[in-house]
């Protein structure tokens, strides 16, 4: 299988608005490099895009445990988190995002939003 190829095709399938699509051509990929980040993290977003949340959490973890300073996989972590209806667990990943990227608009409207979920639920 040329890997290369795949990654490009499933990233065509994504931009064209086909996450199903492009994840079953990213899964193979993840399994033969377990430790490519980018493919993982497009297969993530890819789960994240087509509501299969749990799957997409457990790529983003692995992102995170990884690499601690990367703040998009903090803050697509943090919406994964949110949109399984956990706003104390999103907080703290949209937390760490918005103050290592505090200039991006997603990350503060995201850490916004979530911030007012947690607090009216108090």
């Amino acid at each position: 299988m040329d890997l290369l190829a795949e990654y490009r095709r499933a990233t065509m399938f994504f931009e064209a608005g086909d996450p199903t699509g492009a994840a079953r051509l990213l899964e193979p990929i993840v399994e033969a490099e377990p430790d490519n980040s980018s493919v993982r993290q497009l297969l993530a977003r890819a789960y994240f895009q087509s509501a299969q949340l749990s799957r997409a959490e457990e790529h983003l973890r692995e992102l995170v445990d990884r690499d601690p300073s990367d703040h998009y996989a903090h803050h697509v972590l943090g919406r994964t988190l949110e949109r399984l209806n956990r706003p104390a667990d999103a907080l703290r990943h949209l937390r760490i995002a918005a103050a290592m990227h505090s200039t991006h608009a997603d990350y503060t409207t995201a850490l916004r939003r979530v911030e007012g979920k947690v607090s009216g639920a108090r």
